[in-house]
């Protein structure tokens, strides 16, 4: 069997500043995960909002609640939208989410056609958090590069706002 190999990990990013509005929506998404959190999912959240600042969708992860393995936050929300949502509003839509989005949600993210999203904590800080139990380990891959692939651009901005983002972590993780 081969040897494993990990990489040096890369520097942690610091963090974006955000505005008003960007920070209310951000808000509202880590009050979801900490939601997410009192019904004993894991604790993130996620928002999207047009751009009138028109809520469109909002959702918490519920895996353990549900047993759907999908059911992150990011996924739930975009599965609202789709079909009630035409591509041409998702395409001006921003999604936040307390934290990075996995592959698995940058891929939805990317497939529904959203064009930006807000991030609060980033995968290289959640890490921490999550430790290296193998059931709590994702594949480390940045939304930055899923997005890179896209053919249509997704703005990204985050991580930001990491001290509020990180709060519903704290404690909830198993080393």
């Amino acid at each position: 069997m081969p040897a494993l190999m990990f990489a040096t990990p890369a520097p942690l990013e610091e963090p974006m500043p955000v505005g008003d509005t960007d920070g209310r929506y951000l808000r509202q998404a880590i009050g979801l995960s900490n939601t997410a959190r009192a019904r004993g999912n894991r604790p993130f959240g996620a928002v999207v909002v047009d751009a009138d600042g028109t809520l469109l969708a909002e959702a918490y992860c519920n895996t353990t609640e549900t047993g759907d393995c999908t059911g992150h936050a990011e996924t739930n929300a975009v599965r609202q939208l789709s079909p009630r949502v035409a591509r041409e509003v998702l395409a001006q839509a921003t999604l936040y989410s307390s934290a990075e989005p996995c592959v698995m949600c940058a891929g939805a993210i990317f497939w529904s056609g959203i064009g930006r999203v807000v991030f609060g904590i980033d995968a290289q800080r959640l890490r921490v958090f999550r430790g290296e139990r193998p059931e709590q380990r994702d594949a480390e891959l940045s939304c930055r590069d899923v997005f890179a692939a896209s053919p249509h651009e997704i703005e990204c901005i985050g991580p930001t706002m990491i001290e509020e983002a990180s709060l519903p972590h704290i404690g909830f993780w198993k080393a």
